[in-house]
């Protein structure tokens, strides 16, 4: 199974949450995603799951920070009886209706994006097919989510190469331009357009583009 290109992170991973709630019957499902060592709530099927894990960003504790920080599913049978682990995700889960909670890290191979977190509204023994079915999902979104920012970073540095070797050219032609206006080398043209750069606090491919562009003399 692969996830369509045409889809942004958000929506696969709101994907992801649809398809495990419909799939295992349950009162919903939330995705949270790390961020330099913390957990940021990205979406949720539902209010009762979003409003788990805008907790569990906010204290950063609750199963989803567990299954991200070990890497292992965390299952909870009633959160609610979880208030001396959990105090705050338990509170949570009492006042929006919701009981069994199990998270599940987004991971591929050793590298761990963040978590799932399904829930159900009454307390549940989360059976390892449950587990199974979790898993399988969360780990096509995480593959999906890490190829597509791989590529994103390829297309960066993509774009920084072109742009480099865009100014490259641009300055060369200006140092040419430059050194035969003022009847001087290329090296003393360079020097030349630096200073000028350095005197009117600009870039150098700012005053090569100009000398290109517009004529300018320096």
């Amino acid at each position: 199974m692969v996830l369509p290109a045409r889809y942004d992170l958000e929506d696969a991973l709101e994907e992801l949450t649809k398809s495990v709630t419909a799939v295992l019957g349950l009162r919903g499902s939330g995705v949270t995603m790390a961020e330099k060592g913390r957990l940021h709530y990205v979406t949720a099927v539902n209010h009762s799951s979003g409003e788990l894990e805008r907790i569990q960003e906010e204290m950063q504790a609750g199963p989803c920070r567990d299954a991200y920080d070990t890497g292992e599913v965390v299952r909870v049978t009633d959160v609610r009886q979880e208030s001396t682990r959990w105090p705050d995700s338990s509170d949570t889960a009492i006042r929006v209706g919701v009981a069994g909670v199990a998270g599940i890290p987004m991971r591929l191979a050793d590298e761990t994006i963040g978590a799932l977190n399904i829930d159900s509204a009454e307390p549940r023994e989360w059976s390892d097919e449950d587990i199974a079915v979790a898993v399988v999902l969360a780990d096509v979104a995480t593959s999906y989510v890490i190829n597509a920012s791989k590529l994103r970073q390829q297309e960066q540095l993509s774009e920084q190469l072109q742009r480099a070797l865009e100014s490259r050219v641009v300055i060369e032609q200006a140092k040419g331009i430059t050194a035969q206006q003022n009847s001087v080398s290329i090296d003393q043209a360079y020097q030349r357009m630096r200073g000028h750069a350095r005197s009117n606090n600009t870039s150098l491919r700012v005053v090569a583009e100009a000398i290109v562009a517009v004529g300018l003399q320096v």
